[in-house]
């Protein structure tokens, strides 16, 4: 396939703001692909190449000048073997033999081409092709069930592999993808309720109220001896990480999926700041400050899926095989007594209670309301659209954030795209102050006189007293004293609290 179908399907899907016509286009693309092809073609359309990290950012690209092919000629397998070298560059001479591979890949490509690539290399494909989209499209191509294939992508993790199965392969392949151990699994997410008291109300019955740490979130897989540990985004950690290796080894199960978070603890048993937790989380080398698991869910035991079984089970499961390692909880349908549990969290330096439906199966990947996180303070995980230049004792830092709430289904705007819910610079300290005006710059798409614009990737937790409505904001809602809490390096901008969300918090 030419790069330059894609490029047009692309252009089809943004220039309407209808889901039908959009996966449309995206099918009939899609069916035009070659087996070897379709991989390729996934991580173009999410702005997610299969090679990973590609070394090229803003910079990189706004130095090019050469002059574009003038009628389209590149394939798309072309294309990947270029970002494939671009990505195996290291090293000394990496920075020129990356400059000269740019070159080459501008100069093959036609000007709505490079367009294209340039924002596919940047993460910042903003067509509206989101991957519940395309989800839909691969299912409209391939004449399968969109359940089934939504179901595969999920527990595969692997939505270009999930294409290929449903394109090329029998609909036995496809609704026989299931759990894998060693496979990561997209994990269940959760909404937020106001108390322990609204949880239960919401839920309507008997709950699983367990702590909430202010941790990452793991996920464990362990095949005998080898164990592996990713990230909630999937990424292989095991490396980083050999004392949770140590205890998942220690426990009674040959083949487990575990899900749950970790964190460090004090020399007092108290947790350490979040901050902590993630700088050990993300150190290549090996550190005296040591990350400790908490489990609270089981999806796989001993040749048994767990993931379509109701939470009452998996957790009488997870207790025979978590141990010391299981997250502390009770199970109740007393206001009273979930109260009182919350406040036993907060006072042993948790962020609060999670409140879990009895009856749910384990819904991968999807935030949903069998599942609600209940903080003492209301935080949002929001994500930072431009950043303006400080002034005073701030003056040269980047301080002040414009903060956006996810809205997946384009309500009030581009379906994928981010609505501005208001502005912060509270909260940051002299170190995020420096860390933000050296991260920023790296990722901006352009500058005003007054702030950088950056591509809308990452995530910060913001603490709010409320909301309140605004004529200001396209989504009518802005926050109410907002302060940073702390920067999320370990979720995605997609995983970001809704603007529906925030408006299901105005009264009257």
């Amino acid at each position: 396939m030419l790069l330059n179908d894609l490029v047009v399907a692309t252009d089809a899907v943004a220039a309407t703001s209808s889901r039908l016509a959009k996966v449309s286009a995206l099918a009939t693309a899609l069916r035009e692909l070659r087996e070897d092809e379709v991989a390729t073609a996934i991580g173009f359309l999410t702005a997610n190449p299969r090679q990973g990290r590609l070394g090229v950012g803003w910079r990189s690209l706004a130095g090019l000048s050469v002059q574009h092919a003038d009628e389209p000629a590149l394939t798309i397998l072309e294309v990947d073997a270029a970002l494939s070298r671009l990505a195996a560059a290291d090293g000394a001479g990496s920075v020129e033999a990356r400059r000269t591979e740019l070159d080459a890949l501008a100069s093959a490509a036609t000007a709505a081409e490079w367009d294209f690539l340039a924002r596919v290399m940047l993460g910042e494909l903003r067509t509206g092709a989101l991957e519940g989209v395309l989800l839909d499209a691969i299912a409209k191509a391939a004449g399968r069930e969109t359940a089934v294939v939504r179901r595969a992508a999920m527990l595969s993790g692997d939505l270009g592999e999930t294409a290929r199965i449903a394109l090329f392969a029998s609909p036995e392949d496809l609704a026989e993808v299931g759990l894998q151990v060693g496979r990561g699994v997209l994990p269940m997410l959760a909404s937020t309720a106001g108390s322990a008291t609204a949880a239960l109300q919401t839920l309507g019955t008997a709950a699983s109220v367990e702590y909430k740490l202010d941790g990452a979130r793991i996920q464990v897989h362990r095949d005998g001896d080898d164990v592996r540990v990713f990230t909630r985004s999937l990424a292989d950690v095991t490396h980083r990480v050999p004392e949770i290796v140590q205890t998942v080894r220690a426990l009674p199960a040959h083949r487990v999926i575990l899900d749950g978070e970790t964190l460090s603890l004090d020399e007092d048993g108290a947790p350490r700041p979040f901050q902590d937790t993630m700088a050990r989380f993300g150190s290549e080398t090996a550190a005296a400050v040591a990350l400790r698991p908490w489990f609270f869910d089981i999806l796989h035991l001993d040749g048994r899926d767990l993931i379509d079984e109701p939470l009452s089970t998996r957790l009488e499961v997870l207790d025979e095989v978590a141990g010391s390692a299981r997250m502390p909880g009770i199970v109740t349908d007393d206001p009273v007594r979930a109260e009182e549990f919350s406040r036993e969290a907060l006072t042993a330096g948790h962020e609060g209670v999670m409140v879990k439906a009895l009856d749910a199966p384990y819904a991968a990947g999807r935030r949903g309301k069998s599942w609600l996180k209940v903080k003492p303070v209301l935080t949002y995980d929001l994500v930072v659209l431009a950043v303006e230049w400080g002034s005073g004792r701030r003056t040269g830092l980047l301080s002040n954030l414009h903060l956006g709430a996810l809205d997946p289904d384009g309500e009030f705007g581009e379906p994928g795209g981010f609505v501005m819910v208001g502005k912060t610079f509270k909260g940051l300290t002299d170190a995020t102050l420096r860390w933000q005006t050296d991260h920023f710059p790296t990722i901006q798409t352009h500058r005003t006189s007054y702030a950088v614009h950056v591509r809308p990737e990452t995530v910060v937790e913001i603490a709010i007293d409320g909301v309140q409505r605004s004529s200001r904001y396209p989504g009518g809602v802005a926050l109410r004293f907002a302060r940073v809490k702390g920067y999320r390096p370990d979720k995605r901008p997609d995983e970001a609290d809704t603007i529906q969300t925030l408006r299901g918090l105005l009264r009257g």
